[in-house]
């Protein structure tokens, strides 16, 4: 049996708590052995730009990381798209795929493809192409299901998704898209203050799905109550939610002051300021937070650039999505990796600090903690190589440089 094996050695090896001097050894794209301790030797890199050093023996692979960052894979659970392809455009399996290739280069090594609010059988369509590129295999990072942020959704909160196709939770479109899906769907944004939303809430979360608040204008004891029924999360912290006020807490103030939700954030400095940023890292526990991307088909394109978001026109400027119609912002044009570096310099925190926002928070809360977002014995070999300014040099997808 012919084995695929790696050897990453002279690396700065994330261990979970901080870095220490190291290698790992993946066989067939899992990690096998990790070697790591303080009496160990890095021999530094010359210049920060020096990619790892490859070489050949028999069998076995050996990259000299140059005393470059080793870092697990990023995870995105809130992404529509990259490099001009989005998830409810796609046309083929290969449209997906392509988006998984764009994601690789940037750091992430497995996403959630996400659905906007639109027709069922435009919902339907999207979710039949992810199904395919899944079950093909992307070249790029891996999906590990697919998050409906939408068509449950409250009008009013509606921001870039398109408020003619909203529609009140139904148990049976998600059980038709379940099936669809072949059980994959593992993310539903939704208002809880609409009809059947508790009960929607109570169902999907029977069935293994996490369920979020988002694109709604519940009060605080609205939250509570569908908390109640089994929500846990929140779609992109202050972005298309009732504010914070002080005689009405609203979705913010839920999401901020109660401990049993799980936030998502946008960390490009324009759907959050980046003071607020960084107070949310003081007021929440720190495993509750999540890092997005929320991307669109705009990431990797520059201002000018024609993009889409479902279907709507949007324009590309200063680094901003916006819908042409209305103006709104519409997702982002965010990597993962510039997301790691953004937030260090919002916070002014380490690397060791923010990495677990992308990593081992959004597996953990997925239901995947045992499987990836760390460099641990037993885990796939999803990894990621940083210089010493925090830039993508290598990805691995399952041991597989992409």
């Amino acid at each position: 049996m012919n084995l695929n094996e790696i050897l990453l050695t002279n690396g700065k090896i994330y261990t979970g708590k901080g870095f220490l001097p190291g290698s790992v050894h993946i066989i067939n794209g899992k990690i096998v052995n990790v070697w790591t301790g303080s009496n160990l030797e890095i021999e530094q890199q010359e210049t920060a730009s020096q990619p790892p050093h490859t070489t050949t023996k028999g069998n076995v692979e050996t990259i000299d990381l140059l005393g470059n960052y080793l870092v697990p894979g990023f995870i995105d659970v809130h992404i529509h798209g990259g490099n001009g392809y989005d998830v409810m455009q796609a046309t083929s399996p290969q449209e997906i795929n392509e988006i998984s290739i764009f994601l690789a280069k940037h750091g992430t090594t497995t996403f959630f493809p996400t659905t906007l609010t639109a027709p069922r059988e435009d919902i339907e369509a999207s979710l039949t192409n992810i199904t395919e590129a899944k079950e093909q295999g992307t070249e790029g990072a891996s999906i590990a299901g697919v998050h409906l942020e939408g068509p449950f959704i409250n009008e009013k909160r509606a921001g870039a998704q398109n408020s003619a196709h909203i529609r009140n939770p139904s148990i049976e479109e998600l059980k038709r898209y379940q099936y669809i899906f072949k059980n994959q769907v593992k993310l539903l944004t939704i208002a809880p203050e609409m009809p059947g939303a508790l009960e929607c809430i109570q169902y999907a979360v029977g069935e293994g799905i996490v369920c979020s608040v988002g694109h709604s204008d519940a009060t605080m004891n609205m939250v509570k109550s569908a908390i109640n029924h089994g929500l846990s999360h929140v779609t992109h912290l202050f972005n298309g939610m009732r504010p914070l006020h002080h005689r009405e807490p609203g979705v913010a103030g839920a999401a901020l002051m109660l401990d049993s939700l799980t936030v998502e954030l946008i960390s490009d400095g324009i759907h959050v300021h980046p003071d607020v940023l960084d107070y949310i890292c003081k007021a929440k526990p720190r495993e509750n937070i999540i890092l997005i991307s929320d991307a669109t088909s705009a990431a990797g394109l520059g201002d000018g650039e024609e993009c889409h978001l479902g279907g709507l026109p949007c324009f590309i400027k200063n680094g901003e999505v916006r819908l042409q119609k209305t103006g709104d912002l519409a997702g982002s044009c965010l990597t993962l990796d510039k997301a790691l570096r953004n937030m260090m310099r919002f916070t002014n925190e380490s690397l060791e600090a923010v990495i677990p926002l992308l990593t081992e928070n959004p597996a953990r809360k997925m239901g995947l903690g045992d499987m990836i977002g760390a460099i641990k014995e037993g885990y796939d070999a999803d990894l990621v190589v940083l210089n010493e300014d925090y830039y993508v040099l290598k990805t691995f997808v399952k041991g597989r440089e992409v």
